[in-house]
């Protein structure tokens, strides 16, 4: 789920009146001035403006590509309900996390209760397990997992605490007790649900340390509960009145269908180009690109990157979540179980997880169910038609309830992720044995070319809520600057803030002094490799 879950966090009142932005014309040579040009109107792009306009900087543009604001959060219409009226789901965003205070849980999230956003809390104890022959208990093994995970996690504090060595986190979860052979398709199978589901990639291509910090960090900070949007506004409604309150109808800041291709930027400022000719120059600008977007070159920059922040951005890898919905013309599935774990008898992440929407509190009677594949065979579906990838997934499903008579579904859809020119995927993932400072390389600005987003967040990389507040810093840090607030910024009664830190060089754990005979590095200049 990752990037799917979201946050708490304050804002003023919304406006009644919908943000609506309006085409900007080519300007003909020149290009529209603004003091800070925010790049993507995502989560990350919304809470930058809604920090800069805090801070009484209104001199600002929103350049969007697609036709609408909140980013990875988007929805679509699907299937029917009994009226012939389309049900709205979401493509990106799905979860929404509940709050903690004083060790209380409150239903649902500020914003849920603010703008009536309408959730159902997702029980991940209520899963029924199959294998090929149907219903399998093998509810055993999510009890082991979770033994091992609380080591594993208990461990991995240990390794960022105190700066030892990470660890993928399949070597942390062998350590602490699980450690699924490779032909237990059962284990397997809860292995990919409580792992590759949360973070897109699997325990092996995934940081111990980093990947507990953030799941841990999310749980204590919120709470350990998150609720499934199900509001028929779609989830981006709340970004949507977010933004409401500091853009009024069609407001000249922003500019939906704006797609930036190249950014010009240096010391003094930046210029940024669009595919219809237009351009901004800016003093600053606000980069919220998802990392696939920086990854696949979407975009230009001059001068080029610096090769610190090249290799950052390569470093970190960006997971793909794709879900893939089905309605029927009835509930055969059992209706009050919301989640149904499959085990593949020879491939793991093989269809695995079907979550039902016809259970009590989400969308009942609705008939619809939908399945969640992750990285490979989330990219598996993306280059076949759905007609291979429905048929697959039938066949699954016949396998799960083969004592039922299942017709073919009466709607179908999935997105694909990395064919979306403005995602080019779902969310990040931190790798193994992948530095902090290598994370604020990818986090740091380059001359007035600043970065924002849900995979510049170090505690909540992969996360909506990451992005939320990766925005509020950037914005609040670019206003200090311009007005000039960062000058006493070691006074104790001033945050720090100006230019993010680089590393321009990333070391090794080891100094090159433990390159010896001692620790079994028998190659140096010394030596006579002639065999002769």
């Amino acid at each position: 789920m990752h990037w799917y879950l979201s946050l708490v966090a304050a804002l003023a009142g919304c406006l009644v009146e919908p943000v609506v932005g309006v085409p900007h014309p080519t300007q003909q040579g020149t290009c529209k001035k603004t003091k800070v040009a925010i790049l993507g109107g995502g989560v990350a792009g919304i809470t930058a403006a809604q920090a800069l306009t805090n801070a009484s900087v209104h001199d600002f543009a929103i350049l969007e590509y697609r036709d609408t604001l909140g980013g990875r959060a988007w929805h679509k219409p699907f299937g029917k309900d009994k009226d012939g009226k389309p049900y709205v789901i979401e493509m990106g965003a799905n979860w929404d996390w509940e709050i903690q205070e004083e060790r209380k849980i409150r239903s649902g999230s500020w914003w849920a209760q603010k703008y009536g956003l309408k959730t159902h809390y997702s029980n991940y104890d209520n899963v029924s397990t199959y294998n090929k022959d149907g219903y399998s208990d093998y509810s055993h093994l999510l009890d082991l997992y979770e033994d091992a995970y609380d080591i594993a996690s208990q461990n991995a504090g240990e390794i960022l605490t105190q700066n030892l060595q990470d660890q993928n986190a399949k070597s942390g979860l062998a350590l602490a007790g699980w450690n699924p052979k490779s032909t237990d398709m059962e284990a397997q199978a809860v292995d990919w649900w409580s792992w590759d589901f949360e973070d897109a990639y699997s325990p092996l291509e995934s940081s111990l340390a980093f990947g507990c910090a953030g799941d841990n960090l999310t749980s204590n900070y919120f709470s350990d509960h998150d609720n499934f949007v199900l509001d028929q506004r779609g989830f981006n409604m709340i970004f949507k009145k977010m933004a409401s309150t500091f853009l009024r109808k069609n407001d000249p800041r922003l500019h939906l269908n704006t797609q930036v291709t190249n950014i010009t930027y240096s010391d003094d400022g930046v210029t940024v180009h669009n595919k219809d000719g237009s351009c901004v120059e800016a003093d600053y600008a606000i980069v919220t690109f998802s990392l696939g977007v920086l990854q696949n070159d979407a975009v230009k920059f001059s001068p080029k990157l610096p090769d610190w922040k090249q290799e950052a951005i390569q470093k970190f890898t960006m997971g793909t979540y794709t879900k893939i919905f089905f309605q029927f013309n009835e509930t055969f599935w059992p209706s009050e179980t919301q989640y149904h774990l499959y085990a593949d008898p020879v491939t793991r992440g093989w269809y695995p997880i079907w979550q039902s929407l016809s259970t009590t509190g989400f969308l009942p009677e609705s008939n619809i169910i939908f399945v969640t594949v992750t990285n490979e065979f989330a990219y598996r579906a993306e280059r076949q038609t759905d007609e291979e990838t429905k048929k697959e997934a039938m066949e699954v499903l016949r396998k799960m309830f083969p004592e039922k008579h299942i017709p073919e579904p009466t709607a179908f859809m999935y997105p694909r992720w990395t064919q979306e020119p403005w995602a080019y995927g779902s969310y990040s993932n931190w790798p193994p044995a992948t530095s902090l400072e290598m994370h604020q390389n990818l986090r740091a600005n380059a001359g007035r070319l600043w970065f924002a987003g849900e995979a510049t967040s170090p505690t909540f990389f992969g996360f909506l809520h990451g992005a939320y507040f990766e925005g509020l810093d950037a914005g609040r840090q670019i206003a200090a600057v311009m007005q000039n607030r960062c000058v006493n910024a070691n006074s104790t009664k001033l945050r720090e803030c100006g230019p993010r830190k680089h590393y321009e060089t990333l070391h090794g754990t080891s100094p090159y002094s433990d390159y010896t005979m001692l620790n079994g590095w028998a190659v140096d200049s010394f030596i006579d490799t002639n065999t002769d």
